[in-house]
């Protein structure tokens, strides 16, 4: 059983037979387990950042040379830079949020704050799946719309493909790719930011149970 579970029901039980704790003392700990949860989120936004930044740095300058022929490459520096702003404003509202239920001491505004964390990671989830959309279909739409620019670098020299065909088969297969890798990304946050809202959610439901 959870902790938080088995001592609110010891605080409701008039007649225990060992001492009831106050509705102070479970609001503590819900506090002090809410203010966890909200820094771990934190934590990990900031680890997401360092991560893709090392990534970022570690790639080889040939590697973006296709992107060159497209005249895409000031295009990718811009929307990186523009990915990194997003993560850093994520950033800070998760700080934010974390400084805020760290100081807060009244039942019905560390609801509130646990109901706003909650609504930010769900903003930050959507947005990071959107930005990856559209930055595929951008890419994909300046591409395909220079065929013979596309086939020249990445078709096969020996291929017994025809033009249209390659360009059929490229199509189906970077379709594919962007819904495998944005339920890859879902995926992921759901797993990582899921389990963390979960524990939040647990936490607010305590919270409305001491408030009723």
């Amino acid at each position: 059983m959870d902790e938080l579970e088995f001592l609110k029901k010891d605080w409701k039980k008039q007649g225990a037979d060992f001492p009831i704790l106050s509705y102070d003392e479970i609001y503590k700990l819900i506090h002090k387990k809410s203010s966890s949860i909200v820094k771990w989120i934190f934590i990990i936004c900031v680890a997401e950042l360092l991560f893709w930044g090392l990534i970022s740095i570690s790639i080889p300058e040939s590697a973006f040379a296709i992107y060159e022929k497209f005249n895409l490459k000031t295009f990718l520096f811009v929307t990186q830079i523009l990915s990194y702003i997003v993560v850093i404003v994520f950033i800070y509202l998760f700080y934010k949020n974390y400084k805020t239920i760290s100081v807060v001491d009244n039942t019905n505004l560390l609801m509130k704050n646990i109901l706003k964390t909650r609504k930010t990671v769900n903003y930050y989830v959507y947005i990071n799946i959107a930005l990856y959309i559209l930055l595929s279909v951008i890419l994909n739409a300046v591409m395909f719309s220079h065929p013979d620019i596309l086939i020249e670098n990445v078709m096969p020299k020996n291929s017994n493909l025809d033009t249209e065909k390659f360009l059929a088969i490229n199509i189906v297969f970077q379709i594919v790719l962007l819904v495998v890798m944005c339920g890859l990304i879902w995926l992921y946050y759901r797993i990582i930011y899921g389990i963390l809202l979960k524990k939040l959610n647990r936490n607010y439901k305590e919270l409305e149970s001491l408030e009723a």
